[in-house]
């Protein structure tokens, strides 16, 4: 039995892999924008180390000595 119901337009053809395109590029854009929007804000707020002679190799306790400037 042939397949005699064949488009290229349909959702399985061209078209389908059009928007599946237009899909991952547009997911593409607003993970990239929003990344820039956080590296920014980021790096508008630099942090400051309060005592360097107290860090430690391995304690929790390091996260205490930094300081966000204009905080």
């Amino acid at each position: 039995m042939e397949n005699t119901s064949r488009h290229i337009f349909h959702i399985h053809g061209i078209t389908g892999m059009l928007i599946a395109t237009v899909l991952l590029l547009s997911i593409l854009a607003a993970l990239t924008y929003f990344g820039i929007l956080a590296q920014k804000s980021v790096a508008d707020k630099p942090y400051v180390i309060t005592d360097p002679q107290e860090i430690k190799a391995i304690d929790i306790g390091n996260a205490n000595l930094r300081v966000v400037k204009g905080e």
